[in-house]
């Protein structure tokens, strides 16, 4: 069996069990944090109400906080993949403002669960710094799609500090109405900035 047809096979039954586990955990954690807060609810609370033992909790997630950011995985792929499959002709810089206006700021204004999500976030200090020092973790990966994309080396600081500054410009609507314009115009400031640059020189 090749390597690209194993890929792609259905998860096995073992699999599935454990993704279910951790679904019904990071379900079970929500729940309790929208209900009760998050500083009120305890990692004993949320694994009897997944009907697991705390040791299998930690298994899926090592920390508390990480409970509330079970898609970290596929949110880098996304990610990535603005760059690595953009439209041809479309820079680096607004392809990655897409993704982010798309996902990051304002994505689903009109669903109460999202927005109940977010507020959840926004005003707990914990889960707003683990969720800022999440997506941080994603640099590396970003700024080396980036260099792939320009042609530069994978270690070249003009796409490290692209990567860097793209994953902070959504920071800039954080509590404001206006949010949406203001990570428009920080991605223009990118734009401006990128095609001034030799990437790889």
């Amino acid at each position: 069996m090749s390597e690209k047809t194993a890929n792609h096979m259905p998860p096995g039954r073992r699999e599935r069990k454990k993704a279910a586990t951790r679904q019904s955990l990071a379900d079970a954690a929500l729940r309790l944090f929208l209900e009760r807060g998050y500083d009120q609810v305890g990692i004993r609370d949320i694994a009897d109400a997944a009907d697991v033992s705390t040791t299998t909790l930690f298994k899926h997630f090592p920390v508390k906080e990480a409970l509330v950011f079970d898609e970290d995985a596929d949110q880098e792929e996304r990610l990535l993949a603005a760059v690595r499959d953009r439209p041809q002709g479309q820079s680096v810089p607004a392809a990655l403002r897409e993704h982010a206006l798309r996902h990051r700021v304002g994505a689903r204004d009109d669903d109460a669960d999202f927005a109940a999500f977010v507020e959840l976030v926004e005003s707990t200090p914990a889960l707003r710094d683990y969720a800022q020092s999440m997506w941080l973790r994603h640099e590396t990966a970003l700024a080396h799609a980036i260099a792939e994309a320009a042609g530069a080396p994978a270690d070249d600081p003009h796409c490290a500090a692209l990567a860097h500054f793209v994953l902070e410009a959504p920071r800039t609507a954080h509590g404001r109405a206006d949010g949406r314009e203001r990570v428009a115009r920080a991605f223009d400031l990118l734009e401006r900035g990128w095609n001034g640059v030799s990437p790889g020189t």
